[in-house]
């Protein structure tokens, strides 16, 4: 790859309110990552780049959509303070859920759906990694303390840079970039994943048993997805390896995967 690949981060959305207009953002914290994550070009010392982030906004229609993924080399799946709908799940919403806005779950389906078919490169993070299983089959829990009442605290009001053990499944990619000892990670969350959708597996664990972490079972195409932020400021300097492990896999995928979209006029 001669220039510098593209990764493209869904935005966040706040419909028009009567004081406010309509905005798209995301944090920077994973701009910040992308830029900031070194992945390997050649043999020297040296030879190390970075990748551009790309903001992806909420678009409606779908061919702009995939003109948009033509240009873009990987995909960071970003989370959301609010919550997937459950009622776009089969379930009643439960009191504690904030579902986030609907413009945002439309488009965030749309481009999770759109982005799996082409097996491109993805870093689901938070609720990304929630989305990405639900788009292929799975399932979430709405609310941890009473689906998984023995669970451990998962998020707290008050202290933002709550941490837990996860427990790692050897062989995994997860394995593979934080290595053995102990690792502790952020968590905010109170939903989280129930089944796993078929032709992913479960890559971490925290320690009463909420999925932390799953990945793609097809060697050929990196799809990790991660319950914790490692683009968080709470997050350790390990968890930049999570950046650059995806950007390795994005410079090493198998090019026809997205380059036939790109010789389209």
């Amino acid at each position: 790859m001669s220039t510098k690949p593209l990764i493209g981060i869904n935005g966040d959305f706040r419909a028009a309110r009567k004081d406010a207009t309509a905005l798209s953002w995301f944090n920077a914290g994973y701009y910040d990552s992308i830029s900031a994550a070194k992945y390997k070009t050649g043999p020297k010392e040296t030879d190390v780049t970075n990748a551009i982030p790309v903001l992806i906004p909420p678009l409606a229609d779908d061919a702009e959509l995939k003109q948009m993924l033509s240009m873009l080399d990987g995909l960071v799946l970003a989370g959301c303070t609010q919550d997937l709908e459950p009622v776009r799940l089969g379930m009643e919403r439960h009191p504690s859920t904030r579902p986030m806005p609907a413009r945002r779950e439309d488009f965030d389906r749309r481009l999770c759906k759109m982005a799996v078919e082409l097996k491109m490169p993805i870093l689901a993070i938070g609720g990304g990694m929630q989305l990405l299983n639900v788009i292929c089959g799975g399932s979430i829990y709405q609310h941890i303390p009473e689906d998984c009442p023995r669970a451990l605290h998962h998020s707290d009001p008050v202290e933002s840079t709550l941490r837990h053990v996860i427990e790692i499944v050897p062989g995994t990619r997860v394995d593979k970039i934080y290595g053995p000892g102990e690792i502790r990670v952020n968590s905010s969350h109170h939903q989280a994943i129930n089944l796993v959708a078929r032709g992913f597996r479960i890559s971490a664990t925290a320690p009463d048993g909420v999925i932390e972490a799953i990945e793609s079972e097809d060697p050929d195409w990196f799809a990790l997805g991660v319950q914790w932020h490692p683009e968080s400021d709470s997050a350790s300097a390990l968890d930049m390896q999570v950046f650059e492990q995806f950007l390795s896999a994005v410079v090493g995928q198998k090019e026809p995967v997205i380059l036939p979209m790109r010789k389209v006029a």
